[in-house]
């Protein structure tokens, strides 16, 4: 009885600690961004949990069905062509060499276009408001906690209607990237979005970054901020912003990590989580495995430029395909656009491919992408170097990152073409530095503790388990500006200084007169 009781207690002690099953609401970003969302979906589902998810209609990747979630679907007419118009756009614009106005008036027409999406998110935030049965219905589920990502404020905005605990899986938000919201970012060595900068700056580079950050927050405020201004004036009254709203959130799953990112300034509910959608490489296809192995001794270069940019202008491809023609190497593209005129038999062009799954094989060499934070970040976790190619976004930033670690080589799109192409291409492959600060820094990755996405569902499940995280929450952004910065503190001090030192004055200028009176007198 003595031996049952020990193997009862030793099997209660491994059993890992855990929490009881919990009601998830997720509020997602469509696209690249709810391919990482539902990898934190897929694993709360498989540990249990509950998961409910808003979904818009013409969704492009949030499907409706689905074994992991049940879903809510909400139609406000947002038509996914529309953005592929612009991204088509975007990728004219860097092609061409246009002048400096040329660039500022298509800067000004890509923001009108993010005011468009955002205000098209809080019209869809609208119609869930106004929905009296679906509001009862929410209510009544008595959720635990929101999931959501604040690139888009939707879920911040229904999370704090419900009043329920927030946690955001987070790299931007419309304020700009995410530690600019919560932490402490001294401009003198932390990077400003677009600044393309390191935390090492030269004055003059200090000066751009200052210049930058002001220029980017006026845009920001000017184009995304303006509709949620108006949604909270609405819905929630004159003294609640959609700011604080945002930095009153429970935990920050931050999609990146100090192997990426420059050094800074953090917060207490600032959990980091990089790579955390990155696992080990499974088998691939046979046929596709038949392609890589036939590479030999040269082996594979892979080419993919995410989900949004597919398809590039005919011009583009055509120089990309005639460098590649020109190497020993086998090439494997994701391309979704017609077939380029100059494509070599190296080459095999697909409309999908495993990425993960060929990072990880030994064969492969190179990596040409965008600079999307996921393939960055899975390239990272299997030491792969990088070609590259910015096209939108934070694309240049995150490759100026790699690049400042030694293991990326980034080219101009509007400078591209089969030489440039192929001498880059060529540099990654045979200066053996990429590679190895790159696999130096795919060690530091998976020398940690616990991996990401446990670090991730752990601190999912303890804002279920404490109903939210307010002790980890800074006090900072409810100061005024004045106050944080001790403007008055220091106003007082040198106040008291200078009243200090002008009563010293006049008590030592009476004493003076004094010694000098009775000096006279004595004389007299």
């Amino acid at each position: 009885m003595h031996h049952s009781a020990v193997l009862a207690i030793l099997s209660l002690l491994s059993v890992p600690y855990g929490v009881h099953s919990g009601k998830i609401l997720v509020y997602p970003v469509d696209g690249s961004h709810w391919i990482n969302m539902k990898v934190l979906i897929m694993e709360l589902h498989s540990k249990g949990h509950i998961i409910t998810v808003i979904r818009d209609s013409s969704s492009m990747y949030v499907k409706e069905e689905s074994p992991y979630y049940s879903s809510i679907t909400v139609d406000v007419g947002v038509h996914a062509q529309n953005f592929t118009t612009f991204v088509s756009n975007v990728i004219q614009a860097q092609r061409l060499k246009t002048s400096f106005w040329g660039k500022i008036m298509f800067g000004v027409e890509s923001m009108k276009m993010f005011a468009k999406i955002n205000e098209n998110i809080c019209n869809m935030t609208a119609i869930i408001f106004e929905n009296e049965p679906l509001m009862k219905s929410l209510q009544q589920a008595k959720f635990d906690m929101m999931l959501t990502d604040p690139a888009l404020g939707g879920g911040v905005l229904l999370g704090h209607k419900l009043g329920l605990p927030l946690v955001l899986n987070v790299r931007w938000t419309i304020h700009g990237e995410g530690h600019f919201v919560i932490a402490p970012s001294p401009l003198s060595y932390v990077p400003s979005l677009g600044a393309e900068l390191t935390d090492k700056m030269t004055f003059i580079q200090r000066v751009r970054n200052v210049l930058n950050y002001f220029t980017v927050s006026y845009q920001q405020s000017t184009y995304f901020g303006q509709p949620y201004k108006a949604f909270c004036q609405k819905y929630f009254g004159p003294d609640v912003d959609y700011f604080s709203l945002l930095q009153n959130a429970d935990i920050w799953l931050m999609r990146n990590d100090f192997t990426f990112e420059f050094p800074r300034p953090t917060m207490p509910n600032v959990v980091y989580m990089g790579g955390f959608q990155c696992k080990p490489s499974n088998p691939l296809p046979d046929d596709l495995e038949k392609f890589v192995q036939s590479s030999g001794k040269h082996g594979l270069i892979i080419m993919s430029l995410g989900s949004l940019f597919g398809e590039l202008q005919c011009d583009v491809t055509d120089e990309i395909a005639a460098a590649f023609a020109q190497l020993p190497h086998k090439v494997i593209w994701r391309h979704t656009g017609p077939q380029p005129s100059t494509l070599g038999n190296n080459t095999l062009l697909v409309d999908w491919m495993p990425q993960n799954d060929l990072l990880g094989h030994t064969k492969t060499k190179v990596f040409v992408a965008h600079g999307g934070t996921n393939g960055i970040q899975e390239a990272i976790y299997h030491g792969v170097p990088i070609l590259g190619l910015p096209l939108a976004f934070d694309q240049p930033d995150n490759l100026s990152r790699m690049r400042e670690k030694g293991t990326t080589k980034v080219l101009d799109i509007s400078e591209l073409d089969r030489s440039v192409f192929l001498e880059a291409l060529k540099e990654v492959l045979y200066n053996s530095s990429y590679r190895e600060n790159m696999q130096k820094l795919s060690q530091l990755h998976h020398d940690q503790p616990i991996k990401p996405l446990d670090h991730a569902i752990f601190w999912i499940e303890y804002v279920i388990r404490n109903g939210g995280a307010p002790h980890l929450r800074t006090q900072s952004f409810r100061m005024s500006w004045i106050t944080y910065h001790s403007v008055d503190v220091m106003l007082t001090l040198l106040g008291a200084l200078l009243i200090s030192g002008w009563l010293t004055f006049f008590v030592l200028r009476y004493l003076c007169f004094r010694v000098i009176f009775k000096t006279k007198i004595k004389l007299e």
